[in-house]
């Protein structure tokens, strides 16, 4: 079942009832402001830090669902309605909502008039943009009211949900009914003290009337959906004090049949230096020193958005920076999902994960999380070739929250670029994802000036050394820190922060994952083993290119008895093992009748080359082929391979939060798409392109579109989870968006299906995709160069590609880097 359908040539998907499975969202913004909308309207805006500066509310796991938003309400000669269909809910003769790159538009028509509303956050600027145009579609004058509404938040959205004894004392608002760009209602809660900021949503015309007061606005005991004053046709002009804020304008609007009239909203987040917080005194209008905010940086805003041509060439600027960032890797194929979601939806969704991490979705609340020093180390290898500028700089944020015996704090704020102390260190692979980020950006950019950028460790002033040194402390660190069969310890927790081997949690509520570890444990983790054979090379190779031979030379030494110790320590006999616990007690091990065999150490070993014959990579007697065959044997289902199997059934407190899902979901035998593509790439090394694009269509969501009532969310974006087949609902998606899926499918499929990636040297192209797409052409931006290359595909098994450059057919499958400008053409025969 569809609930709508892509729009390839627009870059959009195309939603038809507003009535989907579960709330199908956007993203607004790619810079310091982001908006979350539903396809209905709902979600919230917030500045930089969706926990510090949020500037609408939202509540989560309401009832109904998705209630809260930015909403229009239309009175039509007494018929209430909202365009988005919800808050209201009046049966809409014409509804739909197009999710584009970084805008929505949201359509809704009933009894003769037509009301479209344009989204965007526009480029530079630190505001929502609503752009309306309602349409008269009958044959008779219309003259209707329009109501806006946004619910403001009182900026610090943890502390706005829980503090209410002070929190419904503090309301502040001003109106500006007469501004010189129409009509505008300040947020200035707080402003009167330590803010130097406020929020104003204004339009670009004389409003009729204003609401800035929830109670009054919607009325004791009412929903939105029977809000007062849109039934009542007449705004009350409300003014918050104390209470509940929000910003309301009434439009009134005549319309002659055929006749449309379009209104410019403008959501902002305003910031004032210190000494600039106020206007002068007013004595004429009766307005003291230090009471009416400094409206001159708001006027400013509403300016630029005060015609409808202003506002849309704003639009036109956002869509054609989008297509020029998607001009850098893109593929033309026989196959139109495999094309959609190179081109367009992958691509856009790794630039949602940069800018988000995985702190703002629609089951992130913005308030627990901050950035993930993990999570976006990852998410780097997803967008560096979008944005390597801005790559730099989250390299040089990540790795200033780094400790000085290259550790690191797990997460940081995005406001404050610090590390949260609530929860700390301690997850023992967070050090080495930092140096594969840097890797994958000098790989990109030939940007060496990188590894000698000073960088300071835990943000202190003075401590600042090069970045190189950090990832000689990230690379130590794991050296130092292993157990008694030579495997990394895992701490808290490895990649898995459910996979805690040191906590032995018995009280209600306590945290796996900060509760204090248990001393004297020597819990090792395989996975990170596998991570260490497979980056080590990377720091091996910067240091090598820097002229330290030794320190090269020494870290493949270590790097060649981690590879031996994870054969002789880490090998079950069919596949590779998980870890060891607190005891030393073996996980992941055919020995036990729950979680004989786990995803993560299966892919990332046999994408370091663990137990693969160089002479003969798909040798079925090999640790890595026996590995994916026995994922496929016991992991791999339609719906995509699970992480482990049997999934726990009982609490395992040796084990710790992992076992307390039920079976079948989230890390107890639900299909963690973050961990699939490992395995994809690892089958691409073992030359079985067919096998492994048939993993990436399990989980891809434009294959996944026709069981949208069964996946349930979007079919456009990457879920973290699908429920695995001990579920209850097995293929069932939980948690789109924001995850480490987005970026690693991306790498699955550019640089390993499609097979086209960033060296150091140059292009490595070497396709491992199968028979099922016979041919295709990738289009790739590399240092300012242009590389057009096409594919002539058997797709047999093992088979690797034949180059011919520039009519020239060359050894091996790295194409050199050319001078910026040039157009190179790279003909492949696989």
């Amino acid at each position: 079942m569809r609930y709508g359908h892509f729009d390839d040539e627009a870059r959009e998907y195309v939603i038809t009832t507003p009535r989907t499975p579960y709330p199908w969202i956007n993203y607004l913004g790619s810079e310091e402001f982001f908006s979350l909308l539903s396809h209905t309207g709902g979600g919230y805006s917030f500045y930089r830090d969706a926990k510090m500066r949020r500037l609408t509310r939202y509540r989560y796991n309401n009832i109904p669902a998705d209630e809260g938003g930015r909403y229009f309400y239309v009175h039509d000669g007494g018929d209430v309605w909202t365009p988005g269909w919800l808050p209201v809910k009046a049966e809409l003769d014409h509804y739909e909502a197009r999710h584009g790159l970084g805008y929505s538009r949201i359509t809704g028509e009933r009894g003769g008039l037509r009301v479209e509303t344009l989204f965007f956050v526009p480029l530079g600027e630190t505001a929502e943009v609503q752009h309306v145009t309602l349409t008269n579609t009958s044959d008779a004058e219309k003259t209707v009211s329009l109501f806006s509404f946004v619910e403001f938040c009182l900026w610090n959205a943890q502390d706005d949900q829980t503090n209410y004894q002070r929190n419904l004392s503090l309301a502040e608002v001003e109106v500006e009914l007469d501004g010189p760009h129409g009509s505008a209602i300040f947020h200035k809660t707080e402003y009167r003290e330590r803010r130097d900021h406020y929020a104003v949503y204004g339009v670009n015309t004389r409003a009729a009337g204003f609401d800035t007061d929830r109670d009054a606005f919607v009325g004791p005991y009412n929903g939105l959906g029977e809000a007062d004053v849109p039934r009542a046709g007449r705004a009350t002009g409300s003014v918050a004090s104390g209470w509940y804020p929000i910003g309301s304008h009434q439009v009134e609007v005549t319309l002659a049949p055929g006749e449309s009239r379009s209104l410019t909203y403008v959501l902002g987040y305003v910031e004032n230096p210190h000494d600039e917080k106020w206007a002068p005194a007013d004595e004429a209008a009766g307005i003291p020193a230090l009471q009416r905010v400094n409206r001159e940086r708001a006027h400013a805003l509403l300016s630029r958005f005060a015609t409808t041509e202003q506002t849309l060439a704003e639009f036109e600027a956002l869509r054609a920076s989008w297509t020029d960032l998607l001009s850098t890797y893109s593929v033309r194929s026989t196959d139109e999902k495999l094309d959609r979601m190179v081109n367009i939806w992958n691509q856009y969704q790794c630039m949602v994960t940069f800018n988000m991490s995985r702190s703002a979705s629609y089951f992130e609340t913005g308030i627990g999380r901050g950035m993930g020093f993990r999570d976006s180390n990852q998410d780097l290898l997803g967008f560096v070739h979008l944005v390597p500028e801005r790559a730099r700089e989250r390299i040089v944020d990540i790795a200033s929250t780094q400790l000085p015996d290259g550790s690191a704090y797990h997460q940081y704020q995005p406001l404050t670029k610090r590390g949260n102390d609530d929860i700390g260190s301690g997850f023992n692979d967070d050090p080495l994802w930092l140096i594969l980020g840097v890797a994958a950006y000098v790989k990109e950019t030939g940007d060496w000036g990188i590894l000698d950028e000073p960088v300071p460790f835990d943000n202190e002033p003075g401590s600042e050394v090069p970045l190189f040194e950090h990832l000689t402390r990230s690379f130590e660190f794991t050296i130092a820190n292993r157990g008694p069969h030579g495997l990394p310890l895992i701490g808290r927790a490895d990649w898995n922060d459910c996979l805690n081997l040191n906590c032995f949690s018995t009280t209600p509520g306590e945290s796996f994952q900060t509760t204090e570890n248990q001393a004297g444990g020597v819990a090792e983790s395989v996975f990170i083993a596998a991570m260490f054979v497979h980056i080590g090379p990377e720091y091996a190779e910067l240091a090598e290119r820097r002229g330290l031979a030794d320190v090269a030379a020494r870290a493949r030494t270590e790097i060649d008895a981690m590879r031996a110790a994870v054969l002789e320590h880490g090998w079950d006999g069919e596949w590779f093992l998980r870890a060891y616990d607190f005891d030393g007690n073996p996980v992941g091990t055919d020995a036990e009748p729950e979680g004989k065999i786990w995803i993560e150490p299966q892919g990332f070993a046999v994408m370091a080359g663990i137990g693969v014959d160089p002479e003969d990579p798909a040798d079925p007697a090999s640790p890595a082929v026996r590995a994916l065959d026995s994922v496929r044997e016991h992991l791999a289902t339609p719906h995509g391979m699970v992480l482990q199997h049997p999934a726990y059934t009982s609490y395992q407190i040796e084990l710790g939060e992992v076992s307390t899902y039920p079976p079948g979901y989230k890390e107890n035998g639900g299909i963690f798409c973050h961990n699939n593509p490992w395995v994809i790439i690892g089958e691409t090394v073992l030359g079985r392109g067919e096998r492994a694009f048939d993993y990436y269509r399990r989980i891809t969501p434009a294959y996944r579109e026709d069981i949208s009532e069964v996946h349930r969310l979007e079919p456009y974006v990457y879920a973290q989870m699908i429920a695995g087949k001990e579920a209850v609902r097995h293929g069932e998606a939980k948690n789109s968006w924001l995850t480490g899926t987005a970026a690693w499918n991306f790498v699955a499929v550019s640089q390993y299906l499609l097979g086209v990636r960033p060296e150091h040297d140059g292009l490595v192209v070497d396709p491992q995709i199968g028979p099922d797409v016979p041919s295709f052409a990738v289009t790739r931006v590399a240092r300012g160069a242009r590389y057009e290359i096409t594919v002539t595909n058997a797709g047999a098994p093992g088979a690797r590609g034949r180059l011919v450059v520039d009519g020239v057919p060359v050894e091996g499958s790295t194409v050199p880097y050319a001078p910026a400008g040039s157009t190179v053409r790279v003909e492949v025969t696989v």
